[in-house]
C-alpha cells in the first residue's frame, strides 16, 4: 500500500478551511489544519460583534470535515528545506506539501498616536478588545472611524445605527471601490443613520490622541473611542522562514499559485501574491483561492500539471446597519459598473452572502471539490493575463 501524503494548511480562515476540506477528495492525503484559534472566525462579521449584533465564531466541526486534524496553535517557522513547521510550543509538524494560508490583518498605522489611541478591528481579539470600550463610553460619546472600505463603512453604519454619534473619516472618498452611482447610495444611507462622513482632499488622518483625531487640513475632530480601519497587512511568516515574498509580505508565487522558492509550498488567500499581481484581499477571493490551492497539491501528487488560477469577481457587498447595505457589482475583472443592489434588498444580500460563506464551507466538508473553480469556467480574466504580460514580457504560468 503506497504512503500517505502529509499535507499541512497553515490558516484556518477561509481560504485554509476550504483548501483543507478540498483536500480530502484523495483518501491517501491526510490534511492538519494549524490555527491559532480553537474556533472559525467569521472575519466579514467582526463589525456585527462589535456591536453586539452576532458574535462572530463557529464551531470549526460545522466547516471543517471530520477528515482533517485541527492543531490549535501557531507556526512560528517553515522549514522548506527540511519541510516541516515549528510550533510555538517548539514542536514540529512535518509535511510532503505545505498551504500558506496565513491571511491578513491590521496593518501598524504610521500615523502618531494611532497604534497608542486607536482601536483595529481586522481580527477577533481586536474586536473583543474594542468592545467592552465601546460598552463603557457613554451613548453620546463621539466615535470616530477611520478609513472609508468596506470594513469601515460597515463599522460606523453598525455603531450608527444603535444610536451612537459616529464620523467617518475616509482618508479620500468615501467607498473608493465603489461606483459613483453606488458610493451615492451609500452616502444617502449613512446620513439618514446620522453619520457625519469627512471625506475628500484634506482628510487624511496626521495624528490621533486620547480624545481628538487630527486631519492634514487642519481639522481637529473629537474623538472618546477612535476606530482604525485603514489598510491590511499579512503575518510575516514567510519572510522570516526565507521565502520570497512581495512588497506587502505576501508570498511570491508562479500562476499555479506554488512557491517561486518551493515547488511543496503553495499559497492560498490573502497571503498570496501570484506573479507579484495579487487579487484583492476579500473572503469573495479567499474561497476560490483556497479551492485553486488545493487543486494544485491534487495535481502534483498525481503527476498532472496544474492550471493556472483564474478568480472571478462579481463585486463587493457591504451591509449598513441591519436595515441596510449595497451589493456593488462589478466585470469579472473586479471593476465597480453603474449596477447595484441598495436599501434593504442590498441588506437581505449581503446577509444571504453571509449565510451562503458558511454553507460553502459546510458544504466543501461532507463533499469536497464540489465547489467551481475559476479555472473551469468559461469566464477568463484577459485583463490580468495583459497585465501579466505587460510586466513580465509573457504570461508566467507554471515554474521551470
Amino acid at each position: 500500500m503506497a504512503e500517505n501524503t502529509e499535507v499541512v494548511v497553515v490558516g484556518g480562515g477561509y481560504a485554509g478551511v476550504t483548501a483543507a476540506n478540498r483536500l480530502t477528495q484523495r483518501e491517501d492525503v491526510r490534511v492538519t489544519l494549524v490555527n491559532t484559534r480553537p474556533a472559525f472566525v467569521e472575519r466579514i462579521r467582526l463589525h456585527q460583534l462589535v456591536a453586539g449584533s452576532y458574535d462572530a465564531t463557529t464551531d470549526y466541526r460545522q466547516v471543517l470535515a471530520e477528515r482533517v486534524r485541527l492543531v490549535v496553535d501557531t507556526v512560528t517557522r517553515i522549514d522548506a528545506a527540511g519541510r516541516s513547521v515549528t510550533l510555538t510550543d517548539g514542536g514540529t509538524l512535518g509535511y510532503d506539501y505545505l498551504v500558506y494560508a496565513v491571511g491578513s490583518g491590521s496593518a501598524e498605522p504610521q500615523v502618531p498616536g494611532a497604534a497608542l489611541f486607536s482601536y483595529p478591528l481586522a481580527s477577533l481579539e481586536q474586536a473583543e478588545r474594542l468592545r467592552p470600550v465601546l460598552e463603557a463610553a457613554s451613548a453620546s460619546a463621539p466615535v470616530t472611524v477611520v478609513g472609508a472600505g468596506p470594513s469601515g463603512l460597515e463599522t460606523a453604519a453598525e455603531l450608527a445605527e444603535e444610536g451612537r454619534a459616529v464620523t467617518l473619516v475616509c482618508g479620500g472618498p468615501l467607498g473608493p471601490y465603489l461606483h459613483a452611482r453606488g458610493r451615492r447610495s451609500v452616502a444617502r444611507r449613512l446620513a439618514r443613520l446620522g453619520v457625519t462622513v469627512v471625506d475628500g482632499p484634506g482628510t487624511r488622518v496626521t495624528e490621533v490622541t486620547r480624545d481628538v483625531v487630527r486631519l492634514a487640513d487642519g481639522r481637529e475632530l473629537p474623538s472618546e473611542v477612535t476606530v482604525w480601519t485603514a489598510g491590511f497587512g499579512v503575518p510575516d511568516l514567510a519572510a522570516r522562514s526565507g521565502l520570497a515574498v512581495d512588497a506587502e509580505g505576501r508570498l511570491l508565487t508562479d500562476e499555479t499559485l506554488t512557491s517561486v522558492d518551493d515547488l511543496h509550498i503553495i499559497a492560498a488567500g490573502d497571503s498570496a501574491a501570484p506573479s507579484d499581481l495579487p487579487f484583492r484581499m476579500s473572503c469573495q477571493a479567499a474561497g476560490q483561492l483556497g479551492a485553486q490551492a488545493a487543486e494544485t497539491v491534487l495535481s502534483r501528487i498525481a503527476g498532472r500539471q496544474p492550471a493556472p488560477v483564474n478568480v472571478v469577481f462579481a463585486g463587493q457587498c457591504i451591509s449598513l446597519g441591519r436595515g441596510g447595505g449595497i451589493f456593488q457589482f462589478a466585470s469579472r475583472n473586479d471593476h465597480a459598473n453603474p449596477l447595484y443592489v441598495g436599501g434593504r434588498a442590498g441588506a437581505k444580500l449581503k446577509e444571504f452572502v453571509c449565510k451562503s460563506t458558511l454553507k460553502q464551507l459546510a458544504g466543501e466538508a461532507r463533499k469536497p471539490g464540489g465547489v467551481t473553480l475559476g479555472t473551469q469556467s468559461l469566464i477568463k480574466n484577459t485583463q490580468r493575463r495583459d497585465l501579466l504580460r505587460t510586466r513580465h514580457g509573457s504570461t508566467p504560468l507554471t515554474l521551470p
